[in-house]
This record gives structure tokens, sequence and C-alpha cells, in this order.
């Protein structure tokens, strides 16, 4: 945890030294920069309604001309809704086109934000380029089109005046796609991210000088070189899996995941936490501490002296994802189905079943638990946690760099 702070407050640092850099950061990145600044809009047919609005070039003045030391208290009122309404109206209308970018493969679309005159610039527009290869490749490698990414957008804060703003958001990406020779049957899963976005107003457009946010793809931007073809035949050779008949206990803790997946949730959530727990995520991750919970209050699994959570605080096993792997299976609450790289595991993630787990390691610490709560229309393993929030995602998207090596846990009920 203390190195996962210490990543972020070297970033927070860096954005103080580069005020128009951009950072995106995940619990299992090492950080990725997105940039731009007030040279680069560039109007263009693509992008036009991204910049639609007008305001006057005079600072301090409105769109009716007036000073704004000359409005009334309810003109100013009238004005800050109206603002704040545009800003909304753009933000949403960003989320769209980049997600709209990554499906037709078309960088163009939103490269008009990036500057690739400037180091940081460059930087940003190539690390857009390979997440949407890696979005590619990850399905080609699945034997997977994404045909639909949707973004739901829920802003928690916005202060804004005539000449800039700033927004706190959450957005819940739902990503449809569909296997070869099922074009009818639409998968579904949702990736939840938090971002804080700044924006200036430049001749009338609003720009993008600073986005942080986690992104859930930063540790995949190295392709791993996988012998693809044999994976996507042994994938597409299989159909849906039946889980219905699986224990109450296992279901309940899937029902309990699904209900408090956060940003990974869609509105009617609020894609909000148990409130009854505290949020580990600013101090390094609440993966593990969201696995706890699903199994204490879905599964019904007890606290004991080892495994435990109070307002005091939480017990490393409950609370740390090493932690958490190594007491679930010394404990025998646990056992090891696999553990190994992709190529290695990948046939026996078959055996999962809802209510077990994946653990994520990176150069021999695991850093990240998901859940397993339910399968894809080929069978294939989806998950659902915290930090970064997903739910009923399959199991590995996001997770394909060489240094990743997965345990696949069979939790005993």
């Amino acid at each position: 945890m203390n190195k996962k702070l210490k990543i972020i407050s070297m970033m927070l640092a860096v954005m103080t030294v580069f005020p128009m850099t951009a950072y995106g950061y995940d619990e299992n990145s090492n950080g990725a920069a997105k940039y731009a600044d007030n040279n680069t809009a560039k109007s263009n047919a693509e992008s036009s309604n991204l910049n639609d609005k007008e305001s006057s070039s005079d600072a301090g003045t409105n769109d009716h001309g007036k000073k704004d030391d000359k409005l009334t208290e309810e003109e100013k009122k009238v004005r800050k809704a109206e603002l704040k309404k545009e800003v909304t109206e753009f933000i949403n209308t960003l989320f769209i086109a980049r997600n709209k970018a990554i499906i037709n493969q078309d960088l163009s679309l939103v490269g008009h934000i990036y500057n690739k005159n400037t180091t940081y610039g460059l930087w940003a527009y190539e690390y857009e380029e390979r997440k949407m290869k890696y979005i590619k490749n990850w399905g080609e490698k699945q034997g997977a089109v994404f045909t639909d990414i949707t973004p739901q957008i829920l802003i928690r804060k916005i202060s804004v005046d005539e000449k800039s703003a700033s927004v706190n958001l959450s957005c819940s990406t739902e990503y449809k796609y569909h296997y070869e020779g099922e074009d009818d049957i639409i998968n579904k899963c949702r990736i939840g991210t938090y971002h804080i976005i700044q924006l200036v107003k430049k001749n009338g457009n609003w720009i993008i000088i600073k986005e942080w946010y986690k992104d859930p793809f930063g540790d995949s931007l190295d392709l791993r070189k996988l012998k693809t073809e044999p994976i996507k035949k042994y994938i597409l050779s299989h159909e849906a899996r039946d889980l219905s008949d699986i224990k109450e206990k296992r279901k309940k803790c899937v029902e309990y995941g699904l209900e408090y997946c956060g940003a990974g949730n869609d509105e009617g959530t609020g894609f909000n936490y148990n409130k009854k727990y505290k949020n580990y995520n600013s101090e390094g991750g609440d993966c593990a501490d969201f696995a706890s919970q699903m199994l204490h209050e879905g599964a019904g699994f007890r606290m004991n002296s080892s495994w435990n959570v109070d307002r005091k605080g939480a017990s490393r096993a409950w609370v740390n994802a090493d932690g958490f792997k190594d007491y679930m299976i010394y404990s025998g609450r646990a056992s090891v189905i696999a553990h190994g790289s992709y190529d290695k595991v990948y046939k026996a993630s078959y055996k999962l079943l809802p209510g077990d787990f994946v653990a994520y390691e990176k150069k021999g610490d695991v850093i990240h638990i998901s859940m397993v709560t339910g399968a894809d229309s080929k069978g294939y393993t989806l998950v659902t946690c915290h930090n970064t929030d997903r739910r009923q995602v399959p199991w590995d998207l996001g997770w394909s760099n060489d240094n990743i090596k997965f345990w696949l846990v069979r939790v005993h009920y």
C-alpha cells in the first residue's frame, strides 16, 4: 500500500511541476500520461460537436455583454447553471467520441485534443494508440469483436466560471462484444473509472488542460506475443455454462458483489460502495476489502482473529491482496486450481465458479483480487471487483502484461 501511495504522491508532484499535463493511474500500472493544451483544439467534422458553444473573448464578460460585477444575484445563478449544463454536455460528448475512436480504431476522431509537437502530447497520443491496439488484440486473441462502448457519467462536482472549469466524475462504461459466429449473442460488461478533469475556454471552445483517472488498461499496453490462434480456437470451442445449480452461498456472494461494485455498476445504484465499510482506495486499494465483504456479508463467512474488520481498522488478511490470498489458502478456506502466466492457466479458468477468486501477481506480490461472478456466452469466466471497479468483466481483460501471473483459487463453501 505504501508503495502505491508513494506513486500517487509522485504523480501529484509532477502534475504540479507540469500544470498542463494530465495523468492516468491504475492499481496495476506505473502511470500513463494524457496531455492537451490550449493550442490543441482544431475544428473538424468529427469533433465540431465538442466545441459548439461560443463565449465572449473579453475576460469577465458574460454572453449578454454584461460585466460579471454588473449582474444581479439571480442573473449570476442563472448563468452559473447555464455554464454547468454547457460543461456537462461537453464532457458527455467527449467520452462518447473517445469510445467511438476505440470501436472504429481511428484516433483521428479525438486527435485534435493532443499536441503531438510536444513530448507529453506525443506520449499521450501514442498511449491512446497502444490502448486501442490492446483492446483490438485482446479481441483477436479471444475470437471476440467489440461492437459498442457506452459511457454513463455521474458528475459528482463541477466548479465553473466563464473561463475555466474543474469536474470530478465517475464513469461506468459498458462494453458490448460478441464471439465469431455468434453475432446475435451480445455479451456485456462494465468498467468504472474516476476522473478529475480541468478545462479552459479558448476562443469559445472548452479544452482539456489536465485529466487524472485510474486506467483499467494501464498495465497491458506492452502486448504479450501469445500464440493466439490455439487460444482462440480453444475459447471458441466452448459453449455457455449452466451455473444455476451452484450453492446458495455462492449466489449470495455474487448478489452482494453486483450490488456494491461502485462505478462498475449502473446508474440505479448511484455507483456507490457499501457505506457500512471504509473505502480503502485512498490507502492503496479496496479490492481485497471488497472480496472480504462479498464472502462475509454475502456468503456468510465468519470473521476470526486473522480475518476481520471493525471501526478501528482491518486485519492484513481482510484488506491486503497478498494477505487475503495467503489467508484463504493457508486457512483451508480455499485451494489453488492453477498458478502461472496466462498461457499456462487459461484452460483451467473454465473450472472457476461464481464465488471463487482470481489473484493477480506482479514481481512476486499479489497486487489485486477479483471475485468470480459469472461466465459469458462461451463460458469464459467473468469477475467483479473494486479498484478499478469492474462488473462481470472477462477475468484477464486489462491484465495481459508478461510480468503478470494468475492465481485461480477455489473457495470452499
